[in-house]
């Protein structure tokens, strides 16, 4: 069975996007990419900034409400429903509520072959591209870069530490049937 899912997790600008165009350009076959923050700017403003919705704290750590976790349901289902229609997808991901954040996509995508990959940084280098970015919270980056990966089991890991987007697309891609 050939892999139809890609599922990246890593914090808060540790190098998922990049890695996600890199990983369009390589593999053979085009794949849809969809990322966390696209669902959130898909969002309505009211939901963007209410308790009941996501709030991003002064010091960047995130809440998230019942609105939210409503609409989130709806979109992973959708992703995973374009999958099974035959769309290869790669996702990326911010699993800020840890396992139980990996458990709502894999029941999503239980009938899917899915690739897991963790995409790790170290919190100074992605806080340092927190700032160059201009357009996150500071601190999330440093607040996410070790909560995301708790207690996660991946497919694969990669570290953007020190190794560029198109290098980690790469030993991604070799995992990809």
């Amino acid at each position: 069975m050939m892999t139809q899912v890609i599922l990246l997790n890593g914090g808060s600008s540790s190098g998922k996007s990049g890695i996600v165009r890199c990983l369009q350009a390589l593999l053979p076959d085009p794949w849809l990419a969809f990322g966390t923050d696209t669902f959130v700017e898909a969002m309505p403003a009211s939901v963007r900034a209410s308790n009941a919705g996501i709030e991003f704290a002064p010091d960047g750590q995130v809440s998230v409400g019942p609105e939210f976790r409503t609409l989130e349901a709806a979109w992973i289902e959708g992703v995973a429903a374009m999958a099974r229609a035959g769309a290869r997808v790669i996702v990326d991901e911010v699993f800020l509520g840890g396992t139980d954040s990996r458990k709502r996509w894999q029941k999503a995508l239980g009938d899917l072959r899915v690739l897991w990959v963790g995409v790790r940084c170290d919190s100074a280098v992605a806080a340092g591209r927190e700032i160059a970015r201009g357009d996150r919270v500071v601190g999330m980056a440093a607040a996410q870069a070790e909560v995301v990966h708790r207690g996660m089991v991946y497919d694969l890991e990669v570290d953007t530490t020190r190794t560029e987007s198109l290098e980690c697309a790469r030993t991604i891609a070799a995992h990809v049937s």
